[in-house]
């Protein structure tokens, strides 16, 4: 498995939209884009079933990492939209963005414990659990 792939199905598996379902036979993770909650698929292998895509809440291009708590599942239709610009929502800026999608991803936060998907994802977890309490 790719480390991108890896890194998308740790972002599926650790937001609780996401369901592990089985689909013409596969294992799969079903749930929803961080933006526009529309349904996506993540195979368990972490490719990419139709539209989901890797989304960096804050955007690699202004010093985002691959830190799980820094990543999302977005269609690609709005992960496109977005890109590296940050005003298609009225002109908000970047800061206000990320922390919109911060507080929506602490929202739907999972730990991968609660699914058995922590051993598989301990290369890229690095440990983390977010603490609610830390600003």
């Amino acid at each position: 498995m790719s480390r991108r792939h890896l890194l998308l199905l740790a972002a599926a598996v650790t937001d609780a939209t996401f369901e592990r379902q089985t689909l013409d036979g596969k294992r799969v993770w079903i749930g929803k884009c961080i933006h526009c909650n529309s349904k996506l698929v993540v195979a368990d292998d972490g490719r990419s079933l139709g539209e989901a895509t890797l989304e960096h809440v804050w955007p690699e291009t202004q010093g985002g990492t691959n830190d799980v708590m820094n990543l999302a599942v977005a269609c690609a239709r709005c992960n496109r939209e977005k890109g590296t610009r940050h005003d298609h929502r009225g002109g908000q800026r970047l800061e206000q963005i990320v922390a919109l999608l911060q507080a929506r991803r602490l929202e739907r936060w999972r730990d991968p414990r609660d699914v058995g998907m922590d051993a598989r994802l301990a290369s890229v977890m690095g440990g983390q659990t977010p603490d609610p309490d830390a600003e």
